[in-house]
């Protein structure tokens, strides 16, 4: 029988971590604006596959994947938020061109802008303890074998909310595409830039901290 209330909290779950303002987001927003809306989806596709992947971990309890991800948390962080700055920067000093289209080949483009989100994702482990957290609140889910299929179930509607809210974000920023031009673009480029640049800042900072003992 379909429990329709899972499938709701699963839906709710991956909208709820995919919704807030972040990093992601303005990548996607960026995209969606220079390129249209399916350069922008696959941007949101990346994490939510992400997501997915740390559903799946804390769904189904696998406990070895959780432990490399805690053992190695600081090297994760510090990825994270260098990728961030580096991309922030490039991000700032670019100057964009509505009309402009990307040099690689259509594969080769929707590859890599799918595999920037999934990396940042993958990259911050506080997404998949906030999974765990959030999967034995809210969905009530534990490891045991009885809860499998309630688990894959979840897993399944989490990553269909999380596409849902990117498919909504890259369809409502396309809407609104069409009374863009160039210089508006730079000053999104110059806004996004600089706050996809303190994100990674932010978490570099706290990685410091942390490594100092000072938090």
């Amino acid at each position: 029988m379909i429990d329709f209330g899972l499938i709701a909290n699963g839906i709710a779950i991956g909208m709820a971590v995919a919704a807030p303002i972040g990093p992601v987001n303005l990548i996607v927003i960026r995209r969606t604006l220079h390129f249209g809306w399916l350069n922008g989806f696959l941007s949101g596709g990346g994490a939510a596959t992400g997501d997915a992947i740390f559903a799946i971990i804390a769904g189904f309890g696998l406990t070895a994947a959780i432990d490399l991800v805690v053992r190695f948390e600081i090297y994760l962080q510090l990825a994270g938020g260098l990728f961030l700055v580096l991309m922030g920067l490039r991000t700032f000093f670019t100057h964009p061109h509505l009309e402009a289209q990307e040099t690689d080949k259509p594969a080769t483009a929707q590859a890599k802008v799918f595999g920037t989100t999934f990396a940042l994702t993958i990259t911050n482990p506080a997404t998949m303890l906030g999974f765990i957290a959030i999967f034995g609140g809210i969905a009530g889910l534990t490891s045991k074998g009885e809860d499998y299929g309630h688990a894959a179930t979840v897993v399944a509607s989490v990553m269909a909310g999380s596409v849902l809210w990117w498919c909504c974000v890259s369809g409502f920023v396309a809407y609104f595409r069409k009374r863009m031009n160039d210089s508006l673009l730079e000053k999104v480029n110059h806004v996004s830039g600089a706050l996809i640049t303190i994100f990674g800042l932010v978490v570099l900072g706290r990685l410091v901290f942390k490594l100092f003992g000072l938090v």
